[in-house]
């Protein structure tokens, strides 16, 4: 058994050829951007999110690996896609011979992201649904036809802004976000991703964690 690291993880073509694939899928069904761009984001914030919270590098390369790889189910059906992409990865990684807790560890992470059925269950679950939840903004919306926007395509774009900030007392991790209430009201922000914030809640408390929410500036949650 050898080390996996997130680089491997990321030039390897059998994963990339998945993202793409998926991310198509996705796209031919109207759902807004998961190919590279939204990964790698959600890769970063989640070892950001452990790094920051006193994790060890491989928990956090585990965070990366995990954030990477946690669309990859999509390419069989957006239903039940955190599962079967959870399948996918413990197939992929047990052939990279990686070792058995850490596939444990990455699939449980993958299986448990999506908010219908998602728990914070270890620490790189939880990173990876903060990651993945908090992931809103304007480039992720592909149509280019704002007159035919739905509300989806709406509350995306008009996210200027978002960021996740932990405290220096490491008790409180806020995102931050600046919406165009011109192009979206708060309101409707909620109306798409309350139960995405809500699961973010859940998942800060894992690490004791308060989960904070400011829109332009106000504290909302």
């Amino acid at each position: 058994m050898g080390t996996v690291t997130y680089e491997y993880i990321r030039k390897n073509d059998d994963i990339i050829t998945y993202i793409k694939k998926a991310d198509a899928a996705l796209e031919a069904i109207g759902f807004t951007e998961h190919s590279f761009a939204h990964v790698e984001k959600v890769a970063s914030n989640a070892s950001w999110l452990l790094e920051n919270l006193g994790y060890s590098e491989r928990e956090c390369e585990l965070a990366k690996i995990a954030g990477f790889m946690h669309d990859i189910g999509n390419i069989i059906n957006r239903i039940d896609h955190a599962q079967s992409g959870a399948a996918m990865a413990f197939r992929l990684l047990d052939r990279m011979d990686m070792p058995a807790d850490e596939i444990a560890t990455v699939v449980s992470a993958i299986g448990n992201h999506d908010e219908s059925t998602a728990q914070p269950i270890n620490p790189v679950s939880a990173a990876l649904i903060i990651a993945d939840k908090c992931d809103v903004r304007r480039s992720r919306v592909r149509n280019t036809d704002f007159i035919k926007f739905d509300i989806h395509d709406r509350v995306n774009y008009a996210v200027e802004k978002a960021e996740l900030l932990l405290n220096d007392e490491k008790t409180a991790l806020t995102l931050e976000i600046v919406i165009d209430t011109e192009i979206s009201s708060v309101l409707e922000y909620f109306e798409i991703f309350l139960q995405r914030m809500l699961l973010c809640k859940r998942a800060a408390g894992f690490f004791n964690l308060a989960f904070k929410m400011k829109v332009n500036g106000t504290s909302v949650l």
